[in-house]
């Protein structure tokens, strides 16, 4: 959709007496002698803005335009082995030893307990 028949769609709600109310207002708050320079501040900006815009276009275009380059070699080649593999396979892992219970000998001996418990009879 084109500029120009998108802000003709948006004024297509706006009649005569709408668009008097509208300069009316801005007649009021603004003053006769401030609407000139109002005026001339608004066309600077819709310059800028249609510039901008049309730049941004260019640039979409002129990236469309450019053909893809495909890079010759892959970026990511794949790392040499640091170690040669060798055609033995590995060892196997030695089963681990089943835990041995403390002999009789290693334990500490029991504390013989308190008869009283504390108490004083």
């Amino acid at each position: 959709m084109n500029a120009p028949h998108a802000l003709l769609a948006i004024l297509d709600g706006i009649g005569g007496p709408e668009l008097l109310l509208v300069l009316a207002v801005v007649l009021i708050f603004f003053g006769g002698e401030k609407l000139p320079e109002l005026a001339r501040g608004m066309g600077k900006a819709i310059r800028e803005f249609k510039k901008a815009a049309g730049d941004v276009e260019q640039e979409f275009k002129r990236a469309m335009d450019e053909a893809p380059v495909k890079p010759a070699n892959p970026l990511l080649k794949p790392a040499p082995l640091a170690v040669p593999q060798s055609q033995e396979p590995p060892p196997a892992p030695a089963a681990p030893a089943a835990p041995v219970p403390p002999s009789p000998a290693d334990r500490p001996p029991p504390e013989d307990p308190p008869s009283d418990h504390g108490i004083e009879a």
